[in-house]
């Protein structure tokens, strides 16, 4: 079993940039796909962002794509989401998902595990 705690979110304004950390409890973290998922008010959580157990793939929605990178560290068992020209409409609680395998996994439903959610608020 896998317990994982999100952090780095924050108010930022628009244009701004903010890390997300998510640091996994557990042995075997390297044999897990990771994934970043949000969910705004009122709207239904929804994929940002996975990466695989090496973290030689990665796949992104289409509404981060070029602004948001996933990345992971082994060692440190803890997966980021650095997001860069923050839009007010990425505002939302952002989660970090875990699933044992080496593949990506990119929907919702395929996650086994899922940490409390970080707050993520950017202004105008």
């Amino acid at each position: 079993q896998v317990q994982l705690v999100e952090s780095g979110g924050g108010l930022v304004q628009a244009g701004g940039s903010l890390r997300l950390s998510c640091a996994a409890s557990g042995r075997t973290f390297s044999v897990y796909a990771m994934g970043w998922f949000r969910q705004a008010p009122g709207k239904e959580r929804e994929f940002v962002a996975a990466i695989n157990w090496s973290g030689g793939s990665t796949y992104y929605a289409d509404s981060v794509k070029g602004r948001s990178t996933i990345s992971r560290d082994n060692a440190k068992n803890t997966v980021y989401l650095q997001m860069n020209s923050l839009k007010p409409e990425d505002t939302a609680v952002y989660y970090c998902a875990a699933r044992p395998g080496t593949e990506l996994v990119l929907n919702r439903g395929g996650y086994y595990y899922w940490g409390p959610g970080t707050q993520v608020t950017v202004s105008s």
